[in-house]
């Protein structure tokens, strides 16, 4: 990374965070959560933040963040930091509650920002997608019929991109019917988080 880099991200990111494409049509209005450092190697694309992760403006600032931490196999410090991981979702706001939840990522965030982004993130070695917005994005056509397949297939995709199901306490009976996620997946994926975080040798006595 150089500073050129560097200054090119932040001026990309500052316009990001003062995007209002779709102010109309946020319950909460705008804020867009997005983090990200040139030299991050762990990208992480979710769905969109939550209400509470709206008012703190803190990305996976919630139950669903403790769980995706508890699999990456890292501390609150490390998922924080930018230079380690880049947290961009497929909506960068929190798009309001629909039938059975939060209603699904508003459309204009990929549209106009997230190749903008992803260009300025070369080194990026690992892609988790969180969720079938993620995956249909990413995955398009190489995705599978259902994000349960999708998940288990992740063989097909790595190791540059792993899929995942949502970390949501709404999930836990999906997390019931499907063990080999925790027994299978879990232990390689924390395996891949761990060769690519960095850490401080200043530390290391």
């Amino acid at each position: 990374m150089n500073k050129r880099e560097h200054s090119s991200l932040d001026v990309l990111l500052t316009e990001v965070r003062a995007c209002r494409a779709c102010a109309q049509d946020l319950p909460l209005g705008p804020r867009p959560i997005v983090r990200a450092e040139p030299d991050a190697r762990i990208l992480i694309v979710g769905q969109a933040p939550g209400a509470r992760v709206h008012a703190s403006g803190i990305p996976w600032d919630d139950a669903s963040g403790d769980r995706l931490r508890k699999w990456l196999g890292i501390d609150i410090a490390s998922f924080h930091d930018e230079s380690q991981f880049a947290i961009i979702p497929m909506g960068f706001c929190y798009p309001g509650r629909g039938k059975g939840g939060d209603k699904p990522p508003r459309r204009e965030c990929a549209q106009l920002w997230l190749d903008r982004l992803l260009e300025k993130l070369p080194e990026i070695q690992l892609t988790l997608l969180i969720g079938q917005y993620a995956q249909h994005h990413f995955l398009g056509t190489n995705r599978k019929s259902s994000l349960t397949e999708t998940v288990r297939a992740w063989q097909e995709y790595a190791p540059a991109i792993i899929p995942l199901p949502h970390p949501s306490p709404r999930n836990q009976a999906w997390f019931q019917k499907h063990p080999w996620f925790e027994s299978e997946i879990l232990p390689m994926l924390r395996g891949r988080v761990e060769s690519l975080v960095t850490r401080d040798l200043r530390q290391v006595k």
